[in-house]
Order: C-alpha cells, then sequence, then structure tokens
C-alpha cells in the first residue's frame, strides 16, 4: 500500500492507493509525527490543523511520507475587517476588504459563524479558509447579485466571455463565489459554501430568464492553477461548480449536496478545460452529477478550446440524471476522460454520452475510459445518444432524422472503453447507444463487466436516452444501434426473463466470452 499527500498551507489531501473504489479495503489509522490522530475508512480523506511552512511525517498502515505544508505570508481574520458572521448582517462589503488587502501568499480566514453574502470575487496567489463551522450564505434576493455579461467586444476587434448559459456566452447572475483570470489561488477548508437557493426563488421558472439567467455557486473563468478541497457545497442556484475556459484545476475532498428535484443544479461541470482533477468527492444533486462539456458551436467556431485530460478518481455519486456525462454542450469536442475508482450509487444512468446534429465537426468525443467502477442500483449503466433533443430545435426534422448527408454541423464519438464494471438494479439495458445512422459510434469496448437485472416484476419499460422515436425498453441487455465496432470480453448479465439482444448496423461484433443468464 502506497499513498500521496497534496499540501496546502494549513491541510492536506492524502489519497490512497486501493483497488476498491472510494472505500479502503480496512480503516487506516492516521499518525501524524507518530501521534495518531484518527482513522480513516476511504482512499481520500482530508487532515486538517496543520500549520504553514513546515515539514509533517504522515504514517499509514507502517508506511510514511514526510510533507512540506505551504507558505502563508499573513493570516487575515475577516471579523478583523468588519464581518459578524452573525447570519443577519450582510457582511460583504467586509469580506470583500479582506480579500483586496490580501497581500500574494497570504490567507483570507473565515471563522465559524454564518456569515451572509452576495458574490464575491477571488484573486490570484491567494487562499480562502474556512473553519469547519464557518458558512458562506448566498442573499435571498437576486437583486443583490450583479449581473456579468455574456461576451464584451475587445479594443482590438476580438471578445471576452464573462459568464455562459448551457454552452452560450449570455448574461448571468454573478456566482456566490468567483474567480476570474486568477491562478495559484487556494480555496480550503472544512466549512460550507451554501448558496441558499433553497430560500429564494432561483428554482422557480427555471428556464424564463429573469433579468439574467441564474448563476452558479463557483465560477472559474480563464483560470490556472485552482484548488479546491475539504468544502461542502449545497443549494446551487444551477450548476454548482462550473469552470470555463480553465487549466490545471485540481478538487479534493467535496461534497456537493442539492435536493434531488432541483433544476438544472449539476454537481461538477468543467467546460472547455483542460488537466482538471476531482478526487474524493461526494456528490448528489438534481441533474447530473458530473457533466464535461466544451460549448455550442458558437463558442467552438470562434473559441475552440477542446475539454481534454479530465480525471475522477475515487468519488461516491449518488442522486442525479447521469454520474458522469459527456454533453450536450460538445461542440468543442472532448477527449482523455478518466474515470476510475468510482461507486455510482442511485444515478438514473451511470456514463452518459448526449449530443446531436449542429454540435459540429470539431465536436468529436474520444479516448473516454472508466475502470473499476462500482454500480448500485443505476437502471442504466452506459448510455450513447446522438440524437439527443434538447434546445428549442430539438424536435425538428434536421436533429430527429434518422439519416442526413453529412456536414460541417455533424457530431462524431470515438473510442468509449469499460472496464471492471459491477452493475445491479439494471432495469432498461446495460447499454444503450444510439448513434448517427450517417456518423456511427465509433468504438464500444467492455472488458470484465457484469450486470444484474432487477427482477422481472420490479422492471418498469422506461425511455432509456432522449430522442424522438424511442420506445420504452426494459430487460435488455445490449441495446445498440449504428457503431463501427462493439467488442464484448468477460461480459456476464444476469436477471429473470431477459430480452433479445438489439444490434443493428454494427459494423464489427467481437465476443469473448459474453453470456446472458438463461441463454445457451
Amino acid at each position: 500500500m502506497d499513498f500521496t499527500i497534496y499540501a496546502y498551507n494549513r491541510c492536506v489531501t492524502v489519497e490512497i492507493e486501493n483497488s476498491c473504489p472510494f472505500f479502503s479495503l480496512k480503516k487506516y489509522d492516521i499518525y501524524i509525527d507518530g501521534v495518531k490522530k484518527g482513522e480513516t475508512d476511504k482512499n481520500v480523506f482530508m487532515i486538517y490543523g496543520l500549520q504553514p511552512d513546515r515539514d509533517y511525517e504522515i504514517s499509514l498502515d507502517g508506511m510514511s511520507h514526510i510533507v512540506h505544508t505551504k507558505k502563508e505570508k499573513i493570516l487575515l481574520d475577516v471579523r478583523k475587517f468588519g464581518a459578524s458572521g452573525d447570519g443577519e448582517k450582510d457582511d460583504t462589503e467586509a469580506i470583500t476588504a479582506a480579500i483586496a488587502s490580501c497581500p500574494k501568499d497570504g490567507t483570507v480566514y473565515i471563522p465559524d459563524g454564518e456569515y451572509k453574502i452576495s458574490p464575491i470575487f477571488l484573486k490570484s496567489n491567494m487562499t480562502l479558509l474556512l473553519s469547519d463551522s464557518a458558512v458562506l450564505k448566498g442573499q435571498a434576493d437576486r437583486k443583490n447579485y450583479p449581473v456579468m455579461p455574456g461576451m464584451i467586444c475587445n479594443s482590438d476587434e476580438g471578445e471576452t466571455a464573462f459568464s455562459s448559459w448551457e454552452g452560450n456566452p449570455l448574461s448571468c447572475f454573478a456566482s456566490l463565489i468567483n474567480l476570474y483570470d486568477a491562478e495559484n489561488t487556494d480555496v480550503i477548508g472544512s466549512g460550507t459554501i451554501d448558496g441558499n437557493a433553497d430560500n429564494s426563488d432561483w428554482w422557480e421558472k427555471p428556464k424564463v430568464k429573469e433579468i439574467a439567467w441564474r448563476g452558479n455557486l463557483i465560477s472559474l473563468v480563464r483560470c490556472r492553477n485552482i484548488r479546491f478541497a475539504g468544502l461542502t457545497l449545497k443549494n446551487s442556484p444551477s450548476w454548482t461548480i462550473h469552470p470555463y475556459y480553465s487549466d490545471d484545476l485540481d478538487f479534493s475532498c467535496l461534497k456537493v449536496i442539492n435536493p434531488p428535484d432541483s433544476p438544472n443544479t449539476d454537481g461538477f461541470d468543467p467546460e472547455s478545460c483542460k488537466n482538471v482533477t476531482l478526487r474524493g468527492s461526494e456528490i448528489s444533486v438534481g441533474d447530473d452529477c458530473i457533466a464535461i462539456k466544451s460549448g455550442k458551436y458558437y463558442m467552438a467556431r470562434y473559441h475552440l478550446k477542446r475539454a481534454e485530460n479530465i480525471n475522477i478518481t475515487n468519488c461516491y455519486l449518488k442522486k442525479g440524471h447521469g454520474a458522469v456525462t459527456l454533453g450536450s454542450e460538445i461542440s468543442g469536442g472532448v477527449s482523455r476522460v478518466n474515470v476510475r475508482n468510482c461507486i455510482f450509487e442511485g444515478t438514473d444512468r451511470g456514463i452518459r454520452i448526449k449530443t446531436r446534429r449542429g454540435r459540429g465537426k470539431d465536436s468529436v468525443i474520444d479516448n473516454l475510459s472508466c475502470e473499476n467502477i462500482q454500480m448500485m442500483n443505476v437502471p442504466m449503466p452506459l448510455t450513447i445518444n446522438m440524437y439527443y433533443f434538447c434546445d428549442p430545435d430539438g424536435h425538428t426534422d434536421y436533429v430527429q432524422t434518422k439519416e442526413m448527408p453529412v456536414d460541417e454541423f455533424t457530431p462524431s464519438i470515438g473510442s468509449i472503453k469499460l472496464k471492471k464494471i459491477r452493475c445491479s438494479g439494471v432495469n432498461a439495458s446495460l447499454i444503450t447507444s444510439v448513434g448517427l445512422v450517417e456518423k456511427k459510434v465509433g468504438s464500444i469496448e467492455l472488458d470484465d463487466v457484469k450486470a444484474v437485472f432487477r427482477k422481472k416484476e420490479d422492471r418498469k419499460a422506461v425511455a432509456a436516452i432522449m430522442m424522438d422515436g424511442m420506445k420504452p425498453i426494459e430487460g435488455i441487455p445490449l441495446y445498440v444501434e449504428n457503431a463501427d465496432k462493439l467488442v464484448l470480453k468477460n461480459v456476464y448479465v444476469e436477471g429473470q426473463e431477459l430480452k433479445e439482444d438489439v444490434i443493428n448496423n454494427v459494423l464489427e461484433l467481437k465476443e469473448s466470452d459474453y453470456h446472458v443468464e438463461g441463454r445457451s
């Protein structure tokens, strides 16, 4: 057993190398400088209460590593700038003053208390630290939130985006926590950032623009080398964490909680970002737990940036429409997504890929790799839909007609690989994949996959993917249409009275030990 440590100024993240998803094989005693400080049964965990700029020896199960915490120039307590933390007074100005005053490598500290705030804007080369019982709570009235413009023309005839709504540069209310063109910033601690949307009107008429579109809880725009760790994030107006055109981002040990019926409250939505890691986090929300995006056609045409090298490891994804989703705003393309050592529980779908005509020739989804995933009570472990009926024109003939000529607006899907996957509570199908007739899904490979369907009496026919003409299905092990290659290796399916596979227009089918219970 070995482990890796990621150091901040006053805490660290520890990630154990483990063959089990999210939880460790056993409980480990945690020692710091030879003194026992606690125990853990998770692969990824935080250690708090450390001091800046000093060495610590951290030991687990007889294995030790020395870690050096980050330097800290100064610690600025927001109460010394006038913040009350009483949940009544508006503390925005006091916290903003502390941030503005913070020198390079300084820390703005939020001690215990509830701080009523409107949006705050962080800057480069600082740390925001929340104590265990600290809560940053959003104002309920949207009029206390500035409106961020979607796009502004530059003096050199270029343009710069400041906010985004569902893949287009449109005016939105500012998020509660904002980082613009920032680098080398940490937001850490065991406290809570609460959007307070459950006590406001953010979730009412969610598809109606009122003054501006709903903001996120946390926005990162054109940022680099940003880290979030340890926090609880809840009650977001819409998407919870939205990194946008940003690179080299690290998120550890977050808890993201939104009610299951809250609209568009995705947990984690990196859009047109590169080199992003989410580890050791728990997400339960009202939409997709994780949704990887790269904008709609306008952004791909004029500001093309692919989402690439996205790593999701040791996460527990609970309620949500999809556990890990790619799309549908995916015009810039996405490549090299790695999902490893995760648990999906109770999500409508496990891995969910959705796109449609109109996303464009740069909308290439490729190199998705998922390994060592446990899906519990997930009705549809893998869905791929190239006829997704989103947007105002989603039900038009252009999107839904079975075959159209390939043109500059045609998306494509390349390689999808799933290895060492365990699924229970399957209802509709293990795979539901429908590619475009004119642009088939490239390659779907399953290796060491076991799926257990619900009992016959507990299954219900459902629309597995959102496209016109797709009849509700249940009890179908494989439903694959329009693919270049389907590879099945050590795939086992169990369940009562399962129906025959639906495999149409698949150019190459490779089977090596594919077994369905009850079939000869």
